[in-house]
């Protein structure tokens, strides 16, 4: 007789449990900030195309100058910028996160990073999280990334924010979690 899954085994049914349903939690950056405004909105799809519902995705970001927070300034930022953000995907694979498109950071050997925003996904299934990052579609220092030189041409497509041409501000990125869109994850 088979007893069936236990939570040791596996990440669900039991991952839902866990995925905060707080939505302030999204709002990495308040209206006091400085920098350009955003609505990131990310979309989670697996294999076949299908939305999933149930996944939770963490975003951390640098701020607007292309600095992270600090502990030393974190009173001041934690109301006009976080930097971090969490929330989890609604029926149909979709959340959105507000806030300012991040500035230009500095990477080994200070050499100057495009912006982007680094993404955790977890959901069911996954026994570890899948870290990738969002780049924004059209931006020139997109060339001179030095991690996004490292992901082959043809699959650079896959770390893409596309900006939505009928609202200002507002920005759409699809995580595809298999098949031929598949999107790329780094082994960090």
């Amino acid at each position: 007789m088979d007893p069936g899954l236990t939570p040791s085994q596996t990440v669900g049914p039991f991952f839902e449990v866990g995925l905060t349903g707080k939505q302030s939690i999204g709002r990495v950056a308040g209206p006091e900030a400085a920098g350009e405004r955003i609505f990131l909105t990310c979309r989670v799809l697996d294999a076949d195309g299908v939305p999933v519902e149930d996944a939770m995705l963490e975003i951390w970001q640098a701020d607007a100058s292309g600095n992270y927070p600090s502990a030393k300034n974190s009173q001041r930022q934690e109301h006009a910028f976080r930097g971090f953000g969490r929330l989890g995907t609604a029926e149909d694979g979709r959340c959105i996160f507000e806030t300012i498109k991040p500035g230009r950071v500095s990477g080994p050997e200070k050499v100057l990073q495009a912006p982007h925003v680094n993404l955790n996904l977890f959901a069911r299934g996954l026994l570890k999280h899948l870290p990738t990052r969002i780049y924004f579609a059209g931006d020139p220092a997109n060339e001179e990334d030095p991690i996004l030189g490292l992901v082959p041409e043809d699959r650079r497509a896959t770390l893409m924010a596309q900006p939505d041409p009928g609202q200002s501000g507002a920005w759409y990125f699809e995580i595809h979690l298999g098949g031929d869109c598949e999107t790329v994850f780094f082994d960090v």
